[in-house]
């Protein structure tokens, strides 16, 4: 029992420190671009759609998975192609690409090169030749119906607000009945103020963790790094539930996943930005969680795993990021660093990995989510292989 607590504790922590501090700057700055201009960035790339793939794989190729968390939605509400989903989620580094950058930047630069340009072409060629897509939703349709079409841009309109009215739509609810008391929606705006708070500290914390190459970090109450990682994590999921659970029905947005047009005031982006980090972390911990009692339960070493995979590394790589999150990246990028694994599998992992953006996705469109994974699985074996076999293992390529 101690173990799974610990385990619980654990994932609570890392989650909001590892990933939703991240995704939260993300998320915010691309808010406030939209509050700027007054929603017009949207509008753009909604208009250029021979752009969208490869601005898909630039919002990718930035490291976390903010940008790439930011594109989900997007695809829902059908403002871009699915080529454009694929070339986001190919092209992602997730949060491993911080712990690679600092214990091998040359290999990280090559690896995520090859990556963006792999991305790139994948989703102009969905979008152009369609690439089977629609074989595939048929079969995936065989496992679970979709709300949307996978192969297609899913012409989604978002739901309205239940406590408010954006953009000109009536949230259609019963106000009195929603807002059960003031004292409710005060507390949910301070919980809010809170939130951010935490995040910032959260933030600072997580750069410190990737830039000491991402070690252990004991659970600490006590002003100490280990401390500040504790507490802020903890706190910060915390106020997440709260958020996604309570706040969500007294301020801010009712539904996730939903692109806004625009925002009223600098506070309203704020406050947009924090209700869907929140929603990202309380998949992002069920993901940790899920991982983590797998391997408890199942007695998997990753990283043995990975070693010991030999010619198969690459399709060992591959395979590993078809898990969501970025746990187990993150361990092979260690891995990596060690020697243990050739740059083929790194470069297959990354190619392959859709990292924490996956999570929302599947709540919004699992066949979609479903799609995508195995279409960026398979350019991650054909260029993995492909490297393994021209260029050899490459242990070490670029390790510090």
């Amino acid at each position: 029992m101690s173990e799974l607590l610990e385990i619980l504790v654990g994932s609570v922590r890392d989650g909001f420190v590892q990933v939703s501090a991240f995704v939260a700057i993300t998320v915010v700055v691309f808010s406030y671009v939209q509050y700027r201009t007054g929603g017009r960035l949207v509008e753009r790339l909604e208009r250029n759609e021979r752009a969208q793939p490869l601005i898909g794989a630039l919002f990718g190729l930035t490291p976390g998975c903010g940008g790439a968390i930011v594109m989900m939605p997007l695809y829902v509400r059908g403002s871009v192609s699915f080529g454009t989903v694929v070339a986001t989620l190919i092209a992602t580094a997730g949060d491993s690409a911080f712990v690679i950058l600092v214990l091998a930047p040359e290999a990280a630069l090559y690896a995520y090169g090859i990556s963006f340009l792999t991305a790139v072409v994948s989703g102009y060629a969905i979008d152009r030749f369609g690439l089977g897509v629609a074989r595939v939703d048929r079969a995936v349709a065989r496992l679970r119906p979709a709300a949307t079409d996978g192969g297609t841009m899913a012409r989604a309109t978002p739901t309205a607000n239940p406590s408010h009215e954006y953009d000109g739509i009536d949230c259609g609810h019963d106000h009195e009945t929603d807002r059960e008391t003031e004292l409710m929606t005060w507390l949910s705006h301070v919980v809010h103020v809170a939130w951010w708070a935490t995040a910032l500290v959260a933030l600072v914390a997580g750069t410190v963790y990737l830039l000491r190459g991402a070690p252990d970090v004991a659970m600490a109450v006590a002003p100490t790094f280990e401390g500040v990682f504790t507490v802020a994590g903890i706190v910060g999921s915390v106020l997440s539930v709260y958020l996604y659970v309570v706040g969500r029905h007294y301020i801010g947005e009712g539904g996730v996943g939903h692109v806004r047009e625009s925002f009223r005031s600098t506070y309203d982006t704020f406050q947009h930005a924090a209700m869907e980090t929140s929603f990202v972390t309380v998949w992002v911990i069920a993901g940790y969680l899920l991982y983590e009692y797998v391997v408890l339960f199942g007695n998997v070493d990753v990283a043995a795993l990975a070693a010991a995979a030999g010619l198969l590394a690459p399709v060992g790589g591959a395979l590993l990021g078809l898990i969501p999150g970025c746990g187990p990246q993150i361990v092979l990028a260690g891995v990596y660093a060690e020697g243990a694994i050739p740059f083929s599998a790194l470069t297959a992992n990354a190619i392959s990995q859709d990292g924490d953006a996956l999570f929302p996705l599947i709540a919004m469109d699992k066949t979609a989510a479903i799609v995508a994974s195995i279409y960026t699985t398979i350019p991650a074996l054909v260029v993995g292989i492909a490297i393994h076999a021209v260029f050899g293992p490459m242990f070490v390529f670029g390790v510090l």
